[in-house]
């Protein structure tokens, strides 16, 4: 049993350092979740945006990956917009809360045309519980762990009535987050993460009351030592209300989305069902996201 729970706290472990690299954790909805990729994002819809959300990845394991997600931007001023993010990752023993702030500056490059230049600063609180693992003859899992990695990023976000392009670092200090001396040797680190995306809007038919819209988009995310992880999407949106999509992450997983929004769309709800498409996926029910995300015009 003691070397059962050594297996599946190295396994956490090594999930936890390919899945969530200081403050990028995949999300489904990634769109929703923009200022987590990019400090340039925050401010750049022109008003208040709130959004929370929950992530419950591998269900049907036990103490599978549980994601608690809040974050808000809002612009200050003509030029300036601000945000704020925190994300509680737990898996396991394994806990990390992220807390971040967003700073962005907008520059007018074209008549409809703006870059947005972001920077982040924040850090992550790290708890690791070893003494739940019951192992008492190991000095590897003697003493829990627990501290504090701060780290600083930038992101830069052009944005067009029609489409957007982001490029970013959200993390980019490399912080040793578990290293302990035992039998076993086990650590990790965080290592630089890029992203680079980008995404549009194109009018397929327009009425009088109606309007439909195709909505791609795409996510590049590169980690030294690790495969490049490559999102595509597309959806379908209805009057700007309602949005059914689906993503593929290259040879990882599928995930089908639905997105509606309320009260003049102030309010909006989104569901997704991602599936890996791995091994992984064997051993698990699927992983579901919950999103609510409120936006103040």
């Amino acid at each position: 049993m003691k070397n059962l729970k050594t297996i599946f706290f190295v396994l956490a472990l090594s999930f936890v350092v390919q899945a969530t690299a200081q403050q990028d954790p995949h999300f489904s909805l990634y769109k929703y979740n923009m200022n987590v990729i990019s400090p340039a994002y925050a401010g750049t819809n022109g008003s208040l945006e709130a959004m929370f959300g929950v992530r419950s990845q591998w269900v049907g394991i036990p103490d599978g990956p549980e994601i608690l997600n809040f974050n808000i931007n809002s612009p200050i001023g003509k030029n300036v917009g601000v945000g704020l993010s925190i994300i509680n990752d737990q898996v396991f023993v394994l806990e990390e809360t992220h807390l971040y702030a967003d700073f962005s500056y907008k520059i007018q490059v074209g008549n409809d045309l703006n870059l947005y230049a972001g920077v982040k600063a924040g850090g992550t609180f790290l708890n690791v519980d070893l003494n739940a693992l019951d192992i008492d003859d190991d000095p590897l899992f003697a003493e829990n762990v627990s501290n504090f990695n701060p780290n600083i990023g930038v992101g830069f976000y052009l944005k067009a009535p029609q489409y957007y392009v982001t490029l970013s670092a959200p993390s980019l200090l490399k912080n040793d987050r578990f290293e302990r001396e035992g039998v076993v040797p086990v650590s990790a680190s965080d290592d630089v993460s890029f992203f680079l995306g980008g995404g549009g809007d194109f009018v397929i038919s327009r009425s009088l009351d109606n309007t439909f819209k195709l909505r791609p988009s795409t996510l590049i995310r590169a980690v030294n030592g690790s495969p490049i992880s490559i999102d595509l999407t597309a959806s379908g949106v209805f009057n700007d209300r309602f949005e059914l999509g689906a993503n593929y992450r290259l040879d990882e997983s599928v995930t089908f989305f639905i997105t509606a929004g309320f009260i003049d769309s102030v309010l909006h709800f989104g569901y997704a069902y991602e599936y890996t498409t791995t091994d992984v996926g064997t051993y698990n029910n699927g992983t579901h996201e919950i999103i609510m995300k409120l936006k103040l015009k």
